[in-house]
Order: structure tokens, then C-alpha cells, then sequence
């Protein structure tokens, strides 16, 4: 937890982000949330009302600072959206949620705040067509269970084979990696399989997931990446989206190395190339 309070300080001192460029998201309506998640599992969290085996699964004791933080974060990532229809590009740097399923959470996700904001664009007639780019090194089993018969949503999952969720799900298009797979390895997979789905799915918004813990650091990934290999891959993908005119947004994901400093330098790589294109 203690990344999410690093960061902004991070964006701040190397003046990738001004104050002004934060916002505090304002309060979400729970029919928002209903139009992913079931009401009566909302209704559960929001009174605190799951049952032992329920919370098991989540992984956080339940609490009303934990429901009051997973509705902000999924705020965040709908009133972000809105905002790269504006600007280009947005992040949360929280978020990221993927495992979240329509009646239950798991593995410390409790809303899906990505699929959640790709609903409310389709509702609201501001997009027509989504990709959902999920480089988190888990598959976002949440996710691709949410939108398995939504064709106005695609899907797209590179995780490691061998990582949390043990029993996967089927995104519209999935890789499974292979354990310390290298830098060359993994940005010459995406960078065959990212243009061709943009040019073929010709989607008119992208929610990209970047989580860090693709690193060979990282005490619950599997794969090989280094520090300038995880970058690359960000700037890879904002690229694509810069040139083809989409609007991204970006949640930030897992990042469990052992080493602070490590994740907080990651995760800043994906401000800092995103600069590069929308600063």
C-alpha cells in the first residue's frame, strides 16, 4: 500500500505531473456499479454482510475503510476515462482490479474498476468499441469472465502461465508465458500482437493495465523482465495508442518487489514515457 502514497510524491519532485494535474475522484453511484457487478454482492460489501469463506477469497479483512477505498478506486477509473476522452490519456494510480468477478472478488479485488469503466462508456455512448490490454503478470480472470459474450469489448491477456489464477479464464486473446521469459522475448510478442489487434479491432478506447510485476524481481511474478525491458514495454504500448488517436487509460497494477525503490521506479517509467507522447 505504502507504493500508492511513493508515487504521486515521485511525479511530483521529478516534474512529470504538476498538483494540478491530480484529482480526487468524486463518489460513484452504485448503478454504475450494478451495470457489472451483481447488486446483491454490492450490497454485500456495502454492508459489510459477506460471509467468512466470501472474505477468505478477497484476502483483506472486510472493513468500511476497505469499502470506502475500492469505490474511490473504481471512481477514479471511470471519472479518468471521461478524462482521456478529453486529454488523450489518463491514469489511476491505483486500480487495476482484474480480479473481480460479477458476483464475488478475489485475490484482493473487490470491484473491477477497468470493466466498470468500460461499461460506463459503452452505456453512455462514448465508445463502441474497447480493448482492454491486461500486461499485469496474472491473468485477469475478473475481467475476461465479465465480458466473454460482450463483443464490444476484446479482451487482450499476456501473463505468466504459471501464476495466480492457477485456474484460468478465457480472454478473447490470450498468451500464456513462460517462467524468466526475457525482454526480448516478451516486447517482440507484443510488439507482433498489439498493432494487428488495433488495425483489425479499430477500437475507439483502450484501458491498459500496467502492472510491474512482470519484473524478474517481483517475489510473486514468474518472468524475466528488467527494469528498462518493463519500460519499454509501456512505452510500446502508448505509442500505438498515441499514433492511432486512441484514448488510454492507465491503472497501474500489481508491483511486489522487495525492494521499494524498485516499484516506485517502475511504475514512474510509466509516466515518464507516457510524457514523452501526451506531455
Amino acid at each position: 500500500m505504502e507504493k500508492y502514497g511513493l508515487l504521486p510524491q515521485q511525479l511530483l519532485r521529478e516534474g512529470i505531473c504538476q498538483q494540478a494535474d491530480f484529482f480526487v475522484p468524486t463518489p460513484i453511484e452504485d448503478d454504475v456499479i450494478c451495470r457489472v457487478h451483481d447488486p446483491h454482492y454490492v450490497q454485500q460489501l456495502k454492508t459489510l454482510a459477506l460471509d467468512s469463506r466470501a472474505v477468505r477469497k478477497i484476502g483483506f479483512p472486510l472493513s468500511q475503510q476497505l469499502i470506502d477505498r475500492e469505490w474511490v478506486i473504481t471512481a477514479g477509473t471511470v471519472q479518468g476515462a471521461l478524462k482521456a476522452l478529453d486529454n488523450g490519456v489518463s491514469f489511476n494510480i491505483a486500480g487495476g482490479t482484474h480480479h473481480a468477478f460479477y458476483d464475488h472478488g478475489e485475490a484482493f479485488c473487490l470491484l473491477n474498476d477497468q470493466a466498470i469503466a468500460a461499461q460506463y462508456l459503452l452505456d453512455k455512448g462514448l465508445a463502441k468499441q474497447i480493448l482492454i490490454v491486461d500486461l499485469d503478470v496474472h491473468q485477469g480472470n475478473g475481467t475476461a469472465a465479465l465480458f466473454q459474450n460482450q463483443d464490444a469489448v476484446f479482451t487482450f491477456s499476456m501473463h505468466g502461465a504459471k501464476n495466480y489464477p492457477f485456474k484460468k479464464e478465457k480472454s478473447d486473446l490470450d498468451f500464456a508465458l513462460d517462467d524468466h521469459l526475457s525482454d526480448a522475448d516478451y516486447l517482440d510478442l507484443l510488439k507482433r500482437t498489439l498493432p494487428e489487434l488495433i488495425q483489425n479491432l479499430q477500437p475507439d478506447f483502450i484501458f491498459y493495465l500496467s502492472g510491474v510485476d512482470v519484473l524478474a524481481t517481483d517475489k510473486l511474478g514468474r518472468l524475466g523482465l528488467s527494469i528498462e525491458g518493463c519500460k519499454l514495454r509501456d512505452q510500446f504500448v502508448f505509442e500505438q495508442c498515441y499514433e492511432a488517436q486512441i484514448p488510454v487509460q492507465c491503472s497501474m497494477g500489481g508491483g511486489y518487489s522487495p525492494c521499494l525503490k524498485t516499484i516506485v521506479d517502475a511504475h514512474t517509467n510509466t509516466y515518464r514515457v507516457a510524457l514523452e507522447y501526451y506531455g
